[in-house]
């Protein structure tokens, strides 16, 4: 489940001020993303973040999962003298659980031994009251995992408040990590369902799209042109959000990739978005493209 904790350290890198305001619950002057090896073969985790304020460090660490081949305990202190020694200042460490669990280690808040005791915080997202997630965009995507009687009915708020975003960008990067997330708690139908046709039906690129296919439709007197207006029409806007999450992650990418790229169907680009998380440079994406499609 790594791409959900890489998932995770992207949005922590991307809305870096959001998560020390609810972290810290204090509001940082200035705030670094900082390097996440540290010397002295340093215990490695691609859901570590973190980050710098003004006086203080926060360590975040993702987990979907209770089992680690390190620990959680010995590795949370394991970097709390890594970064005391490297930073010379106070460290907050926070362990977020993001799928539930009975397993005791995610209640447990220290690592003991015969003569250490290191405590750390845990917060377990099922506990949490989804109304800070629900008012932040940034945070939004975890909402689904939040307390709730109503799973279903906690989607549909989550779809709402997609669909107030005012960027399309955002709005629809936002719909894509959610859609990502909620797969820990929901049934993907359940989710496209909720989040995709909710917020689509919100975005203007999604209402160009339907107003093109229904005068097409007209034109020709034929429903089953306006459906395949549709469809490409969604095949194209998922091969442009794919394009952006691309240029964000490698830069510029090269025409002939461009080009495999653009006959993708909408459903291979979503695998693609989601597969990306995992991606650590264009070799990544050209061996993706040659198991999973015949361009």
């Amino acid at each position: 489940m790594a791409e959900y904790d890489n998932l995770c350290k992207i949005l922590a890198e991307n809305y870096p001020l959001d998560f020390a305001r609810w972290l810290l619950n204090q509001e940082p002057q200035t705030i670094e993303i900082l390097k996440t090896e540290l010397s002295i073969e340093p215990i490695r985790a691609d859901s570590i973040i973190f980050l710098k304020t003004e006086n203080r460090i926060l360590h975040i660490e993702f987990q979907t999962s209770t089992k680690s081949k390190t620990p959680i305990g010995l590795r949370m202190l394991d970097y709390y003298v890594r970064l005391t020694r490297t930073y010379q200042l106070p460290v907050t460490q926070v362990v977020i659980f993001l799928q539930e669990t009975n397993d005791e280690i995610a209640f447990t808040e220290e690592y003991v031994s015969e003569v250490t005791t290191h405590r750390y915080r845990v917060i377990r997202m099922w506990e949490q009251d989804p109304a800070l997630f629900l008012s932040n965009p940034a945070l939004l995507p975890f909402a689904p995992l939040t307390r709730t009687n109503s799973p279903e009915t906690l989607l549909s708020q989550v779809a709402q408040e997609i669909a107030k975003i005012p960027d399309i960008e955002t709005r629809q990067n936002t719909t894509a990590y959610t859609e990502i997330l909620a797969g820990l708690k929901f049934e993907r139908n359940l989710i496209l369902q909720l989040l995709r046709e909710e917020t689509m039906q919100e975005s203007v690129i999604y209402q160009y799209i339907l107003e093109k296919g229904e005068r097409r439709g007209e034109q020709r007197g034929e429903q089953r042109g306006e459906q395949r207006g549709e469809q490409r029409g969604k095949q194209q806007e998922a091969f442009k959000y794919t394009l952006r999450l691309l240029h964000k992650r490698f830069g510029e990418i090269d025409s002939v990739i461009t080009e495999r790229l653009q006959v993708l169907s909408t459903e291979e680009l979503e695998s693609l978005g989601e597969a990306l998380l995992d991606f650590s440079n264009m070799s990544d994406l050209v061996a993706w493209l040659e198991q999973n499609t015949n361009s």
